[in-house]
């Protein structure tokens, strides 16, 4: 029995680290994990555990072959259209972001401006408008950021547009 133990031992790792990954496999409202891959006329999901942590992956499903992102790292040339597309969705979302910089200059703004209050200093205190002009220093430099990237963003949609013309 003692002799046993030990070669127990020596087999049980290498059968642990084989589940590592498990697949879920789901048919109308049944579910069924199993350790090889599922049935056809199931759909299968695959349950991997990594570092402590569960990631579900829907394995069913195939790679979109034409990822916007694959075919721009690749070099391949896309078409105009979805070229403005891109353009115009990246115009959008940093206005977006332009506007969550006012939100956060105005929060901002009124935590200084408690802050003052609390201290009992007047609106013309010198420290106060130090440290609001650094916070408007700070939110002018984002936002200045943004307005030059979405110049250069329309400026090359223009391009985009006046060679699709001809």
């Amino acid at each position: 029995m003692r002799a046993l133990a030990p070669l127990l031992l020596c087999l049980l790792p290498p059968m642990a680290s084989g589940a590592d990954t498990i697949y879920k496999c789901i048919k109308g409202d049944r579910v069924v994990y199993s350790q090889t891959n599922c049935p056809g006329e199931y759909s299968q999901r695959e349950m991997a555990f990594e570092f402590g942590l569960t990631r579900e992956v829907d394995s069913d499903k195939h790679t979109d072959p034409n990822d916007p992102l694959t075919e721009l790292l690749s070099g391949k040339a896309i078409s105009s259209e979805k070229m403005l597309s891109l353009i115009d969705s990246e115009i959008y979302r940093l206005n977006q972001e332009n506007s969550y910089i006012e939100v956060m200059r105005a929060s901002e703004m009124q935590k200084l401006d408690r802050k003052r209050f609390w201290r009992g200093a007047p609106e013309t205190d010198p420290e106060f408008l130090k440290e609001v002009a650094v916070m408007n220093q700070r939110f002018d430099e984002m936002k200045g950021a943004n307005d030059a990237s979405i110049s250069s963003l329309k400026a090359r949609r223009d391009t985009v547009a006046a060679a699709n013309a001809h």
